[in-house]
């Protein structure tokens, strides 16, 4: 993987794309005072060496599914090969390698006959499967809609007032333009909207979704080119997509580049009084990119990025050790990212 060193501009171009992930890049240039062909290059680079990534994702809920959380104990050696094949699976958004033979990874299911091949057809049964759990992501705190704050302290009040402003009157930024050499929306051929999907969701939102999850920048002359629909169909789709809260984009961030070595995993037992401000709390620290509230015998998830092993020791004995409530910790590193986003991630692309 290319060496990437993040410089002003580039934390500024990451800053922006949060506020608005479909701004383009002449808006973005203006705000930031510098050219918009710098801006495309700068994001060119990031994006080639897999340092961002803007996608379209959905509300799981409004969809009428539920996001799964699941821990796979497994000898070693057989960690790897499982954890990729889990990747593979169209149904999982995230797959994560920790320390000790585990596999973490979130997977979304609606009907029940999913539920049952999720838990119970999509695991191979081999006794170097040592254990699995799986729990329901109750409540998000950070993570998904609720960006990670470690990323987003670039911009000044006044360029964010901006860039939101600039967004409310052009929501689906009609004006993006392509960016050479980076992976194109995959063609999506038209489909007569289905009327009774058990989503809501027709031919043209799922031709639009799909595209957007590969892309969440993708032009929508592309967008249109790729559901057979006309440019205005699809301005208003997306609009109506993203007003309802259906869709809504994610700015995926490597954490490396921006200075953070360590990546952990972190279940917390929080007596039950105690766990949405617990969730809240730690939704507000720069060391926590994903906290939520779960099913199980530990009732909060996160996942935690410092800068090192003595950031992660102050975080666990300072930062977590003065809030109220919290009853037990356990934590264990992550080797690897396997699946980010909807997107494998080469194993060149990890340390």
């Amino acid at each position: 993987m290319e060496t990437v060193t993040l410089d002003g501009l580039d934390r500024a171009l990451l800053h922006a794309l949060h506020v608005d992930g479909r701004a383009p890049f002449r808006r973005i240039a203006e705000v930031l005072g510098v050219s918009d062909q710098t801006v495309a290059r700068r994001y060119q680079r990031l994006r080639a060496a897999g340092v961002v990534r803007v996608v379209g994702r959905t509300d799981a809920r409004l969809l009428g599914q539920v996001d799964w959380l699941t821990r796979i104990r497994c000898v070693p050696d057989a960690a790897a090969p499982l954890a990729e094949a889990l990747a593979r699976r169209p149904d999982t958004s995230w797959v994560s390698l920790l320390s000790g033979g585990e596999i973490v990874c979130n997977a979304r299911a609606r009907l029940r006959p999913e539920r049952e091949e999720l838990l119970l057809g999509a695991l191979p049964r081999s006794p170097r499967v040592l254990s699995v759990s799986a729990h329901y992501l109750l409540r998000t705190y950070v993570g998904g809609q609720v960006a990670w704050s470690g990323r987003t302290s670039a911009l000044t009040e006044e360029q964010i007032g901006r860039l939101r402003a600039a967004a409310g009157t052009a929501r689906v930024a009609p004006d993006i333009q392509p960016v050479p050499n980076i992976q194109p929306v995959p063609h999506v051929p038209h489909v007569r909207p289905v009327q009774d999907a058990p989503d809501g969701l027709d031919g043209l939102d799922r031709a639009l979704l799909a595209a957007l999850a590969v892309d969440g920048r993708a032009p929508l002359a592309a967008l249109a080119a790729g559901s057979g629909s006309p440019e205005t169909t699809v301005r208003r789709r997306l609009a109506a997509l993203m007003d309802a809260g259906l869709l809504f984009l994610d700015v995926d961030v490597d954490p490396r580049p921006l200075g953070f070595e360590v990546e952990a995993f972190c279940w917390l037992t929080v007596a039950p009084g105690r766990l949405a401000a617990v969730g809240r709390a730690m939704a507000e620290h720069p060391e926590v990119g994903f906290v939520a509230a779960t099913t199980g015998p530990s009732n909060l998830v996160a996942g935690l990025v410092c800068r090192d092993t003595g950031a992660f020791y102050d975080y666990l004995t300072q930062g977590l050790g003065e809030l109220e409530g919290v009853v037990a910790v356990e934590t264990a590193p992550l080797l690897r990212s396997v699946k980010r986003a909807g997107m494998m991630i080469p194993s060149s692309n990890n340390p």
